[in-house]
């Protein structure tokens, strides 16, 4: 057993050594500014988790081993062809840009060293995520599944770990748009709104040597108007005789683990997109005493709420003023990566070019960011109005599409949760996989009572919003209001989609759609229309309102900006002193 993985880490590093002196993207229409600036050496190094951040870890980003077999198949011995991780294998920067079918299996193999755990501490292999069935093997040791392609997971291998060079091996099956999977808008055969598969890794891998007993997650629940932020810290192991010390600036608070306890922040500056603040804070695990381990992260101190007007219309509330929500509909997606932007540049880009004209709002449509985006979004002072991935198949639902949605809905809640910029979670989508909407509307309330929660944005048929936050209603290409219901916001949650190719600069040329190609006006005056009535609808009530769409995607030409990020077809000053109306 010994030489045999001897010889296979041999020809691991040969294969790596050679291909990454000959490693390119796969070919592609319209590569992004930033395609040719990714290697094998530089594939997104940043730290991939900004609320949690220790500073020791081991980045596994870069050139692996891959092959697909078929989907029974057992651990392979051969591995004869290289991807660029933390790309989707249908994706060009993988250097592969083909589809895995659902009759197939993924493999990805690597090896890795690290230092020697000892008895006091411990190895954790972390995932950003992986679409969508997942087994890892260290040393061919099974250590760990997953099931789920939107959220992060973590395994603990140090019981697998040998001395030296170590192997690694993940297996991946992904159905896409044909099992019980949520998928959003990812489909085998991509057309009108249903764009490229996204298998596989997309995020970033990467390790950490920990204490034996440690801090694996921070619950942050800012009180603006009590002055204060709620810490709850989850600690993996036995708790007993350990303490907690929290350190922000000149404010200093003490607590148990798993106990919520208060950090004083008086006089708090608070978080808006105006003035995007954030406190930095530390949180150090003592045992008797004694710092054991210590993690970083950062607060914003604000404050989402529904509340009425002067004139007695409930609206939107943020730090206790009335917040027009300005946004677009962003899917994340992108010509070179897919799920996965190039680089972390890029990545802060798409935030900051929404926000230059004259936007507050992202509507995350139908996909989870990895951390390091809403990041983006808290740094930069956007808001975002957070969809949950979906089944996109026909009804009826099969019940395990339903207990995989709730599941993977619950850690989406838990995960994202201390990020400011998030204000509203979406539940469902035009009806899309939808399913006990009344009862998942109220159960999302109590999993986070700090948000506001819209349980069906766009209803195309007769639906209610009860349990909610939110009203809301999709038109193409002008925007409309929803009926008005006491204690619920009014939002149009889409509007716009006006069709403006961009010739070379085209998914495939001569091919795109829209929702409308406006007729006898340009793209400017167009959209002058349509926020002139939007501001009627404000004056009338109505909170927010979501263009559709920042970007172009594939084949759905709708952006104000092309898929490859090279063309405002309108510019950014044009668009934001238009927005600034309704304001």
């Amino acid at each position: 057993m010994k030489l045999h993985l001897h010889w296979s880490l041999m020809a691991f590093l040969f294969l790596k050594a050679n291909a990454q002196q000959q490693w390119q993207p796969a070919p592609l229409n319209i590569p992004t500014k930033w395609t040719a600036s990714v290697t094998p050496e530089n594939a997104l190094p940043e730290y991939p988790r900004p609320q949690l951040v220790r500073s020791q870890w081991q980045n596994l980003n870069g050139l692996w081993l891959y092959t697909v077999t078929p989907k029974e198949a057992d651990l392979p011995s051969l591995y004869d062809s290289t991807i660029l991780v933390p790309f989707a294998i249908e994706s060009a920067l993988s250097g592969v840009k083909k589809a895995l079918l659902p009759e197939q299996r993924l493999w990805y193999k690597r090896s890795f060293s690290t230092g020697k755990a000892g008895k006091d501490k411990r190895v954790i292999l972390h995932f950003g995520a992986v679409d969508w069935q997942t087994t890892v093997y260290v040393n061919k040791k099974n250590v760990g599944s997953h099931t789920g392609g939107f959220d992060s997971f973590d395994l603990d291998i140090t019981s697998a770990l040998q001395p030296g060079e170590n192997e690694l091996v993940v297996s991946v099956w992904d159905p896409t748009d044909t099992g019980p999977n949520m998928h959003g808008k990812q489909t085998l055969r991509p057309r009108w709104i249903r764009y490229t598969a996204v298998s596989g890794i997309w995020q970033t891998v990467w390790l950490e040597t920990l204490p034996a007993t440690a801090i694996s997650n921070l619950e942050l629940t800012p009180d603006i108007d009590k002055g204060n932020l709620a810490i709850n810290a989850t600690i993996n192991g036995n708790v007993d005789g350990y303490t907690l010390n929290a350190i922000s600036g000149s404010n200093k608070a003490s607590g148990k683990p798993g106990e919520a306890f208060l950090l004083p922040v008086p006089g708090a500056r608070l978080w808006s997109p105006d003035d995007p603040y954030l406190y930095d804070l530390s949180v150090q695990l003592l045992y008797k005493g004694k710092v054991i381990d210590t993690v970083h992260s950062y607060f914003g101190m604000r404050k989402i709420e529904i509340k009425k007007d002067q004139s007695g219309i409930s609206r939107i509330f943020l730090n206790n003023k009335f917040t027009y929500n300005t946004g677009v509909l962003d899917q994340g997606y992108w010509p070179d990566g897919l799920y996965t932007a190039p680089t972390d540049e890029a990545l802060r880009f798409d935030v900051a070019a929404i926000k230059s004209m004259g936007f507050n709002t992202i509507r995350k449509h139908i996909k989870i960011e990895p951390d390091r985006w809403y990041y983006h979004c808290d740094k930069l002072g956007m808001l975002v109005w957070q969809d949950m991935p979906s089944w996109r198949q026909a009804r009826p639902l099969p019940d395990e599409a339903k207990q995989n949605f709730k599941a993977e809905t619950k850690i989406h809640l838990e995960q994202l949760y201390n990020h400011p910029s998030i204000i509203s979670w979406v539940l469902f989508n035009e009806n899309w996989g939808s399913f006990d909407q009344v009862k998942l509307t109220k159960w999302m309330k109590e999993q986070d009572p700090s948000r506001l929660i819209n349980g069906h944005s766009g209803p195309f048929t007769e639906q209610t919003w009860e349990n909610g936050d939110i009203t809301d209603i999709h038109l193409y290409p002008f925007p409309a209001m929803p009926p008005y219901e006491d204690g619920k916001a009014m939002v149009c949650g889409e509007f716009g989609g006006v069709f403006v190719p961009i010739d070379g600069h085209e998914w495939i040329p001569g091919k795109g759609w829209g929702h409308e190609t406006p007729p006898g006006a340009t793209f400017l005056e167009r959209y002058r229309q349509m926020v002139a009535h939007l501001q009627l609808y404000k004056n009338e009530g109505l909170s927010g309102s979501i263009f559709t769409e920042p970007f172009d995607v594939e084949i759905e030409e709708n952006g104000l900006i092309t898929y490859d990020r090279e063309v405002f077809k309108v510019p950014a000053d044009s668009i934001r002193m238009i927005n600034a109306a309704l304001k």
